[in-house]
């Protein structure tokens, strides 16, 4: 896979061009600010780009204004966001023209780093990869906390894991449990929430990532 990092912080900027290129990754270019991360990307047409949202030059939301022009640009390039803080104004923005192909994950989550190459890998597959955090937040905003209350504690389990884009079975794995148990987790979630049901992984996500935002 080709990707390319956006990260203005050097240290991390190395730790992620490390970390990708030991575990097989084509690291095409790693920089420091959204205008070289708009040539890198329009140059290298990586598979996905790994953004840090606040950048130079005035580290507010630089990478994430970068990240939606090359959504617009190169709609097939996937694009993993991830950020100090969970900022959910971005994730709406992120979110506004169609959620396929992108992600949104906290900084400490690079500590894991299975958890973030598997969230990498899903955002250039077309996937979707939430940080639960952010879900969390996302989830609590509005006038849908009284739907989430009829939720129980591990349909809400499961709908987090749903909205990071994970398969029922990765999610049995997750919570030790079968896939026939998560299946029904599913059906409640969808039911309580009013969701259409479908088997298609990606397109259970757009509808949790629509009730979430709407």
């Amino acid at each position: 896979m080709r990707v390319v990092i956006a990260e203005d912080a050097a240290v991390l900027r190395e730790l992620l061009f490390q970390m990708l290129d030991d575990r097989g990754y084509e690291v095409c270019a790693a920089v420091g600010d959204p205008d070289a991360l708009r040539a890198a990307v329009t140059r290298h047409r990586p598979d996905a780009a790994v953004v840090d949202i606040r950048m130079p030059p005035t580290h507010t939301d630089e990478g994430l204004r970068a990240a939606i022009d090359i959504r617009r640009e190169l709609p097939d390039t996937g694009v993993l966001l991830f950020s100090q803080y969970v900022e959910t104004k971005y994730v709406t923005r992120l979110l506004a023209d169609g959620s396929a192909g992108v992600g949104y994950l906290l900084k400490e989550r690079v500590a894991n780093i299975a958890e973030f190459t598997s969230a990498l890998d899903r955002v250039a597959d077309g996937g979707t990869a939430l940080d639960p955090e952010v879900v969390t937040r996302l989830a609590a905003a509005g006038r849908k906390a009284a739907e989430m209350d009829t939720l129980t504690a591990r349909e809400r389990d499961v709908l987090s894991r749903m909205a990071e884009g994970r398969s029922n079975a990765a999610i049995a794995d997750a919570l030790h449990v079968s896939a026939g148990t998560v299946e029904k987790h599913v059906a409640a979630v969808f039911g309580k929430l009013g969701l259409p049901a479908s088997d298609d992984d990606n397109r259970r996500v757009l509808a949790v990532l629509k009730f979430l935002r709407d």
